[in-house]
């Protein structure tokens, strides 16, 4: 997925080049007393996360980091198979910015949508249903996340900006990527990436990243988060952190409108079923 004149750089690379904060999220105008401290000891741990890591603080990683790639990119044709048919009602998935309202700093276009399976504890029953062996899959990633279909529609892209928190990495397992690769990419830092078919790209969204579709067919990845994995004290730190996070503002209403979309979705479905 690196071009060959573009390596990834060695473990004990430097870190400044992850910025703290969250960049290309337009800050709070008057943040309470609450949200500052919350801010402030996020920051905390970012820096301990950097000097605790297992597996160093590169932008993009080496899939033989993690075993368990190799696993989930072998049995790609089953989520694929499963992908297709969520796709026959393309139209009726809802845009990012629908379920996560803080993603309207970035994204505010239908171009973007997903297909939710599971979030920070909290999982959609339907939607497993309907993608048995991707869940299936998926739960071989240890500290699973987050889990769901990115769905990049022709002409999107989205700008630059970096994950709200450093203690996830991301894998994006490539599904549907149409051709010419030279207008289909994200780049991680100062890595330009293409998605292939079938293969893994793990990398750190703390970074400043962008990507972009400027083909004219639709690209789809499996969009997962998972732990990154650190040392003791930052592993307890970060597992109360990301534990607290379902109880956030931000993560609730982002559940409570997926709920809204999920009981329209297939209610819509059990109507057709039964008018046949």
């Amino acid at each position: 997925m690196v071009s060959d004149t573009e390596k990834t750089p060695p473990d004990d690379a430097p870190d400044a080049q992850q910025t703290f904060g969250t960049e290309g999220i337009a800050p709070l105008s008057r943040p309470s007393l609450v949200t500052r401290t919350l801010m402030a000891i996020v920051a905390w741990a970012e820096k301990l996360n950097l000097k605790h890591s297992r597996v160093g603080n590169p932008p993009v990683y080496d899939n033989a980091t993690f075993p368990w790639v190799a696993e989930i990119e072998r049995e790609w044709p089953l989520i694929r198979k499963e992908l297709d048919a969520v796709l026959t009602r393309q139209s009726e998935l809802p845009s990012f910015q629908d379920i996560s309202s803080d993603v309207k700093t970035i994204s505010t276009d239908t171009r973007w949508k997903t297909f939710f399976l599971a979030g920070y504890g909290v999982e959609s029953a339907h939607n497993i249903a309907a993608c048995p062996q991707t869940w299936r899959i998926v739960q071989k990633i240890p500290g699973l996340k987050t889990a769901m279909f990115s769905i990049f529609e022709p002409g999107k892209h989205l700008p630059p900006h970096r994950g709200p928190y450093n203690g996830v990495l991301r894998l994006h397992l490539g599904l549907i990527v149409p051709e010419p690769r030279d207008k289909l990419a994200i780049r991680v830092d100062s890595q330009v990436l293409h998605w292939e078919e079938g293969k893994a790209l793990v990398f750190d969204d703390a970074y400043n990243h962008e990507a972009w579709n400027h083909t004219d067919k639709t690209r789809v990845v499996l969009f997962v988060d998972f732990v990154k994995p650190l040392r003791f004290p930052a592993s307890l730190v970060n597992w109360l952190l990301l534990n607290i996070a379902v109880f956030t503002p931000f993560i609730r209403e982002g559940l409570d409108n997926h709920k809204e979309w999920e009981k329209r979705f297939y209610a819509e479905a059990e109507a057709l079923r039964n008018r046949r």
